[in-house]
């Protein structure tokens, strides 16, 4: 790639592709026909075009969709649009892993090849792939040449897809017009085969949402789950949607705040800071204007509350998004929403637009003077981005490099402005909050941890999915609830960067509190369940291989430890140690303390978390020689 603008001309395809996102061009400077007289006097271009960077991702993912890969002219009639540089376009669209900058046919199944997956018949379903397919598609050619027929489709392996409920999970995708991308569960060798013979992949596994609570009084953010139709305005209304919002215009921005505070909600993304003090920093923020981010990019294995919340009770998220707004001083917001998660953008993008039209979003929020309007981002396939900075970089149409801190997001965040972020289940406590109180919210809970919490149960137990319980309810009751294995070995709490629990240690209360106690954390919510069937040493392995491929690369810590750290493991586990087995640990333990504490983001910082756990807590890897 160069830094001039390419020779090679884009298909009439991959040209409609790109205008139906950013517009129909206005000049031949910005890759529309030549006009002589009009061109040789007149240039568009400068901050006009600066100002559209933003609009890079979404364009190159315009493509991806539409052909199914990014082809040289594809991408430079992009740059023309946008007059960036080639080699930073480039830059930018091999640092995902949902775009394609080498040919792909217009099918490809993306088989999850991660944790919660791997022993749930994932290994029989990668089985029949290979078999009906021959080798997975990397995600880049090893070689510079290669052919792969664009009707024939192929398949990948996939890092979680945040379907660990309903496992083993596939997510095809169908480039064309229209582009097709269904994330599929319980996915049999039969229905592999058929999906890379050309068959329909059907309907998507979550257009039915339901949650094993379903129907339970005592559930807060759940209660419309599975009850209330996610697609219906009316339905939400009835359901008492929107009063909230309505309770909040009256509380007014300060009075909104002071009950979150009260309320002693703390993010539920894993690094539990207070809610009301973010947002009482970002609405005393001089500089303009702020803006409002829900963090909807849930990449951890075994994650998947959020999908459940996105696709079950959507309006409710737009809700408490725009209550946010209010309160912060914002109007513009973004939900920056996993990839992964087509039937999830549908209905955000349907609850938004049924808003809109309803006057809850837009120049005259509920026919007043607050105006607030949200626009969804897709994530194109990296876990970095649910890091805010790096997210912030993917929004502004980067590659998702976490910045250094400070300055901290409520000062300097997308754009350079004041920025609030929460992930999706915080904002959806606020609705509770502002309808009752924030004494009334504490009161649930623990001292130090108020609400309820959710959480994602998969693997070794009889009832998989999402579960709301009282923080302070102790994890021993929770997995009871769900059926966890008689035999069960140990639990992973908090998902890839959380820790191994053994089966002896689960009567612990999930609090915050509790489990600093014990050494752990809640993280995003994760308890997966392994029993005695499975190979606890394969699944270490596999988290191990998830930070070496999801590091970004931008600090040294966590670009070489992630893969010295994988490298000694599989020794251990091939019983070829350098040194014995103490050796080994020892420099596990050495790089393990250099990524916490010398790497940018909390990718690097955690990465060695599970590892460590496994081996100190469960004895694993204990086998190996010199």
């Amino acid at each position: 790639m160069d830094i001039r603008l390419l020779d090679a001309v884009p298909s009439e395809a991959e040209r409609a592709a790109v205008d139906a996102v950013l517009g129909a061009p206005a000049s031949g400077w910005d890759g529309g026909a030549r006009v002589t007289a009009r061109d040789s006097h007149l240039a568009y271009g400068g901050r006009a075009m600066r100002e559209r960077r933003h609009e890079l991702v979404p364009a190159l993912q315009a493509l991806q969709a539409r052909v199914g890969w990014i082809s040289e002219g594809g991408l430079g009639y992009v740059c023309e649009r946008l007059q960036v540089p080639p080699a930073e376009a480039w830059g930018v669209a091999t640092f995902y892993a949902l775009l394609a900058t080498s040919p792909r046919p217009r099918r490809v199944v993306h088989m999850c090849d991660d944790v919660g997956c791997r022993d749930k018949g994932g290994r029989e379903v990668e089985a029949a792939l290979l078999a009906a397919g021959g080798s997975a598609v990397a995600h880049e050619p090893s070689g510079t040449h290669m052919n792969l027929d664009a009707n024939t489709p192929a398949w990948m392996h996939s890092p979680c897809l945040g379907l660990c409920d309903r496992a083993p999970a596939v997510l095809v995708t169908d480039a064309g017009d229209p582009a097709v991308e269904r994330l599929l569960g319980h996915v049999t060798p039969d229905v592999a085969r058929a999906l890379l013979a050309g068959a329909a992949p059907g309907a998507d596994a979550l257009a039915n949402t339901v949650v094993p609570q379903v129907g339970d009084p005592s559930l807060v953010l759940l209660r419309r789950v599975g009850v209330v139709d996610p697609t219906s305005l009316d339905a939400y209304r009835d359901a008492g949607g929107y009063t909230a919002l309505a309770r909040a215009l009256q509380l007014g921005a300060e009075g909104v705040i002071a009950e979150v505070t009260a309320s002693k909600l703390v993010g539920r993304g894993g690094a539990a800071f207070p809610t009301g003090r973010k947002w009482e920093a970002v609405r005393t923020q001089s500089a303009t204007p702020h803006y409002l981010i829900c963090n909807a990019d849930e990449s951890e294995p075994g994650t998947f509350k959020d999908r459940v919340l996105l696709t079950g009770d959507p309006f409710a998220i737009v809700e408490a998004m725009t209550i946010a707004a209010f309160a912060t001083g914002c109007e513009h917001g973004f939900v920056y929403l996993r990839a992964e998660y087509p039937l999830a953008n549908e209905r955000l993008q349907g609850a938004i637009d049924h808003a809109r039209a309803a006057g809850l979003l837009g120049e005259s929020v509920l026919g007043g003077e607050f105006r607030f309007d949200i626009e969804i981002r897709r994530g194109a396939g990296a876990y970095i981005c649910g890091e805010e900075t790096a997210l912030f970089e993917s929004i502004e149409g980067k590659r998702g490099e976490p910045r250094s801190k400070p300055p901290f997001p409520v000062q300097s965040g997308v754009f350079g402005k004041p920025t609030l972020v929460n992930n999706v289940e915080t904002l959806a406590n606020v609705l509770p909050i502002v309808l009752h109180g924030g004494a009334a919210f504490a009161a649930t809970g623990t001292e130090q941890s108020t609400g309820t919490r959710l959480f994602c149960l998969s693997g070794a137990v009889e009832r998989p999915g999402v579960y709301e319980a009282p923080f302070g309810t102790s994890l021993k009751a929770l997995l009871h609830t769900a059926g966890a294995s008689p035999r069960m070995r140990a639990v992973l709490l908090g998902g890839a960067a959380g820790t191994f629990l053994p089966a002896a240690d689960t009567d612990i209360p999930l609090s915050l509190e509790g489990a600093r106690a014990a050494e752990t954390t809640l993280g995003s919510g994760v308890v997966m369940v392994f029993d005695d069937s499975q190979d606890l040493e394969a699944a270490v392995l596999r988290i191990a291989a998830f930070f070496r491929d999801e590091s970004c690369g931008q600090c040294v810590p966590c670009r070489v430890g992630t893969v010295r750290q994988e490298e000694a493991l599989h020794r251990l586990a091939r019983g070829k140690t350098r040194g014995g087995t103490e050796a080994e640990f020892a420099l596990l333990e050495e790089i393990g303390v250099a990524m916490r504490d010398a790497s940018i983001c909390g990718l690097g910082q955690t990465a060695y978390a599970a590892v460590e756990s496994a081996v100190k807590r469960l004895h694993l890897f204990q086998g190996g020689t010199a």
